[in-house]
């Protein structure tokens, strides 16, 4: 799709040729320009190859072009650690990327691999695509029963009202957690659903330069 304000709304989006068909997440990498998807295919355009660990990025600033090759920067890697990427997030320098239960990091280190791929902490997945926010080069995320942080180093955050969330809340619902930043306030938020509901009812918020923590409901579709 072309964003140009010149048939914008009127011109429909169109498959792009040669990509793969099924993936938990794409995005484009930072500032090396590669197209990336997350949990893709192992043959392309074969939806039954889909695997939740692989990770497959096209040629420097193409979106057709994926097969490897000595002249281009095309390439694959599957993960070791999990059973399913679960978020992939642009950070400093990096691409930041969490199965249930691992953060990975990948970096652009150029040829002949184009990307490093690293381990940096385990029992530390994320609980859902949506729970991850970048902010100023430090990342926050929300886990399956813990809050944690990355800032070169992988950290659980001590919380007040742990048990008060972890105790209620819908983790059949995890793809609805959804983290905000409000940085005048110097606050993360992370928005789920209490243990009996079906859609989002509660929040919980932490100050990042205060170390304190709230906590709320508020209803959103």
């Amino acid at each position: 799709w072309d964003s140009d304000a010149t048939g914008a709304t009127s011109t429909r989006a169109t498959i792009v040729a040669n990509a793969p068909t099924a993936a938990i997440q794409t995005l484009v990498s930072t500032p090396d320009r590669h197209l990336v998807f997350f949990g893709t295919e192992t043959t392309i355009g074969t939806t039954s190859t889909q695997d939740d660990l692989f990770v497959r990025w096209a040629d420097q600033e193409s979106s057709t072009d994926w097969t490897p090759t000595a002249t281009n920067t095309a390439g694959s890697q599957r993960l070791s650690g999990g059973s399913r990427i679960e978020s992939a997030l642009l950070s400093k320098q990096q691409v930041l990327i969490w199965t249930d239960t691992t953060l990975f990091s990948m970096r652009f280190v150029g040829p002949p691999f184009t990307f490093g791929f690293s381990n940096l902490g385990t029992n530390c997945g994320t609980v859902g695509p949506h729970s991850t926010i970048d902010i100023s080069g430090v990342t926050y995320w929300m886990s399956k029963d813990s809050f944690f942080m990355y800032d070169g180093t992988v950290r659980k955050l001590p919380c007040t009202v742990e048990d008060y969330v972890f105790d209620d809340i819908n983790l059949s619902q995890n793809n609805e957690v959804f983290a905000a930043s409000n940085s005048k306030f110097n606050e993360v938020t992370w928005f789920y659903t209490t243990e009996d509901g079906s859609q989002i009812d509660r929040y919980v918020t932490y100050n990042y330069l205060e170390g304190l923590w709230y906590t709320g409901t508020l209803a959103r579709t």
